[in-house]
């Protein structure tokens, strides 16, 4: 019953259209409505009957009726009270599948709105989808109340995440990322799927939960390649200033450069910095 409801909504178009719902620059809108897509992005997300969904905003629901087609129960949370109005006419259909929370999302504890074992998937506003990601990164304890992170990011971003050592995009979000999560690219998005286009292209990333190789608190992680990456165009000698004596701790030559180690490399140096 619940999938006949969802397949009699009105187009995605026309939703935005009623509820005068145009996508505003500084909330970072980009409405992504091609259903043969939405529904690609919906089927990443590796989930079991009756999972939950942790989505950040919804906009006009496209990616949350897939979500809720792919039998996802769906915790979404929206700042914008007009994508809230918009939402009703699928939150009616959708009944307690579907939980639709006005908010901003780096304000509130998705781990108490969600419940453990969730999955987070969402086309995050741009200009908050690194800060987001940070705050799911640094959960604590680890493994994280979220199974897996589906989730839109501009192909920038998307690419520091999965950059690799010795590489452009290799810096701070990839170590942070890697130590935690398995990370890939998963799907690619041109400008013109969305509306309006973006000026970037835009990809889908997957995070899954590991468990790190070392023992390390992930602030001190975090602490070590902030120092590190901060002056990433000198050797690490010169870029850890007073800190530097750790790199002997850690083994690693303090003429290297920041963006040549490796994830267990900072990892060491992370122990190193806090135990020193």
């Amino acid at each position: 019953m619940i999938a006949a409801d969802l397949d009699s909504l009105p187009p995605l178009r026309e939703v935005i259209r009623a509820a005068g719902l145009s996508a505003r620059r500084h909330l970072g809108q980009n409405f992504l409505l091609d259903l043969n897509l939405l529904d690609r992005i919906a089927r990443l997300v590796p989930l079991r009957p009756g999972d939950t969904v942790y989505e950040v905003g919804p906009g006009p629901g496209g990616l949350t009726r897939a979500l809720l087609k792919a039998g996802a129960r769906v915790v979404a949370v929206e700042r914008d009270p007009r994508a809230i109005a918009a939402l009703s006419g699928l939150a009616a259909a959708a009944g307690p599948r579907l939980e639709l929370i006005e908010g901003d999302a780096l304000a509130l504890d998705a781990a108490a709105l969600a419940g453990p074992g969730a999955h987070i998937a969402a086309n995050l506003p741009y200009h908050i989808g690194t800060a987001l990601l940070m705050g799911w990164l640094a959960a604590e304890p680890w493994p994280p109340w979220w199974r897996s992170a589906t989730l839109m990011f501009q192909r920038e971003v998307a690419e520091r995440i999965v950059a690799t050592p010795g590489t452009p995009a290799y810096g701070r979000l990839s170590v942070l990322a890697q130590f935690r999560t398995r990370v890939r690219i998963r799907l690619r998005l041109p400008p013109q799927a969305f509306t309006p286009a973006p000026q970037v292209e835009s990809a889908v990333v997957q995070l899954l939960p590991v468990a790190p190789a070392a023992p390390v608190p992930f602030a001190a992680l975090a602490e070590a390649t902030r120092l590190a990456f901060g002056r990433r165009r000198k050797t690490l000698r010169n870029a850890l200033g007073r800190a530097a004596g750790a790199l002997a701790v850690a083994g690693i030559d303090p003429a290297r450069r920041a963006e040549t180690l490796t994830v267990a490399e900072f990892a060491r140096l992370a122990q190193a910095l806090a135990t020193g």
